[in-house]
């Protein structure tokens, strides 16, 4: 009997100059903890502390990949040599309209945004202190979801910041109508001024999530309703899972607003408007000229309310790594022991363990379990939601297997080889637009790059 196939080979990038984040070394993907990785679905990023690669490809008809080396461009972020200032997260924004940057992380808790051509489009500090991860996440509207969310999370150490993807999108538009106007000779950030204060930025939730101890990683995984007696408002919380060194897992509820009471509330709007009309008036008496000599530096907004829920301390062992399934319902967290923890991240609760896995990195993934349901759907794009099953994918690198696992209770779905110096990826989420089709869906997908060999394949979704 022949040995089933269970991975698709796309292409290589083997061809490409990377020698500058290490390639060409035996395990240079996966030992050196200074690169970061993000994967679209045609394009990938490699960064090491001062620079960003994006190598462009595409699956061509036969699955193969049209690769060009040629299309590799170099992004040099300006960071600051006084501070020490580096990369030290990257992730894809990607739109159904054609829509893709680049958002960048670095060290100072500076947000910047670049175009796929390597001009910035923004740099805004969130808060100061090292950028850990840039998580894009979304929910659409369905028969399960009643409302649909999308947004990008900032995690830092004890802070979690919220950028809502309308908001984000409305600026990459302006810039890009903008852009277009000026000609693409011109190097500049129309969204700064001559001394680079910003003139316009990206407005934001911030939230100190700090109560049990430094967080190593975190991600907002809803909407939740309100605490219990409280008032029913329009207020909107969401809720937090974090992970660390103290706590392995930790909660909380995030409030929109820095305060929630009447007077707050009031005092929030009243005060900086009395205080505006005073100083306009100041300047009217005094004629005071402003002093744009000096250039400013920048602060981060005040942190809104974060409420406790619940922590799990179990010294000595450590959360490590976290990921969200597409609905947020159930997070996997990798720790210290090598162990697995699967969260309910709506009951707040362990409801499955793994055990033996260390060094281990997981991602959900969608998958056809059904024969039946393959054969009755022929063509990929008439495959629907309820067609696939939940999934997730654990990479053991210490084992060099891949295990393929069905949610949330169920059995071993897959067992592959999985080459030393490989990782497993997964393209960024897909922000929707007005004129998307609403019945196409695009299931999760995983994909192996192997740093030695350079190959990109990705994981068959067909089980049998």
């Amino acid at each position: 009997m022949s040995r089933r196939n269970h991975t698709t080979e796309l292409g290589s990038i083997a061809s490409a100059d990377l020698s500058a984040v290490g390639a060409g070394k035996q395990g240079w993907l996966v030992e050196n903890p200074n690169l970061l990785v993000s994967l679209d679905t045609n394009s990938i990023a490699l960064a090491n502390r001062s620079s960003i690669f994006i190598l462009n490809w595409s699956q061509s008809i036969n699955g193969g990949s049209d690769t060009d080396p040629n299309r590799a461009s170099k992004i040099i972020p300006e960071l600051s040599p006084i501070e020490a200032e580096y990369i030290s997260a990257v992730e894809w924004l990607v739109f159904d309209d054609d829509i893709r940057v680049l958002a960048v992380g670095t060290s100072c808790g500076y947000l910047m945004i670049f175009s796929i051509h390597g001009r910035l489009i923004l740099r805004q500090i969130v808060n100061p202190a090292k950028i850990l991860k840039i998580r894009v996440r979304g929910i659409k509207q369905d028969l399960t979801q009643d409302t649909s969310s999308e947004e990008v999370c900032v995690v830092m150490p004890g802070v979690v910041a919220r950028f809502d993807g309308s908001d984000i999108k409305s600026l990459l538009q302006q810039w890009f109508q903008e852009s277009g106007s000026q000609g693409w000779d011109r190097d500049f950030n129309m969204f700064q001024d001559n001394s680079g204060n910003p003139v316009r930025s990206l407005p934001y939730q911030l939230w100190n999530v700090s109560k049990y101890g430094v967080c190593a990683d975190a991600a907002i995984t809803g909407v939740m309703p309100p605490p219990l007696m409280e008032i029913q408002s329009s207020q909107r919380y969401y809720c937090a899972v974090t992970i660390g060194d103290d706590a392995v897992i930790s909660a909380f509820r995030l409030s929109v607003d820095k305060s929630r009471s009447l007077v707050g509330a009031i005092l929030s709007k009243v005060v900086p408007a009395t205080f505006s009309t005073i100083a306009s008036l100041s300047k009217l008496i005094w004629r005071s000229e402003p002093n744009n000599s000096k250039k400013t530096k920048p602060k981060s907004q005040p942190f809104a309310g974060a409420s406790p829920l619940t922590c799990l301390k179990d010294h000595p062992r450590k959360g490590e790594k976290l990921t969200l399934s597409p609905s947020g319902s159930l997070a996997a967290i990798t720790d210290s022991l090598g162990r697995i923890l699967l969260l309910d991240t709506k009951a707040l609760v362990v409801v499955r363990l793994w055990k033996g896995y260390r060094d281990a990195s997981c991602l959900f993934v969608e998958m056809l379990a059904s024969k039946d349901q393959a054969a009755s759907r022929p063509a990929y794009n008439e495959h629907t939601k309820s067609d696939y099953c939940l999934c997730l994918a654990i990479h053991a690198p210490r084992k060099g297997i891949v295990e393929v696992w069905q949610m949330r209770t169920g059995h071993r779905l897959l067992t592959i080889p999985c080459p030393k110096g490989s990782k497993i990826l997964q393209p960024t989420y897909r922000f929707s637009s007005a004129t998307s089709s609403s019945s196409s869906y695009v299931p999760l997908e995983v994909f192996f790059l192997n740093g030695d060999s350079g190959q990109i394949s990705l994981l068959n979704r067909f089980l049998h």
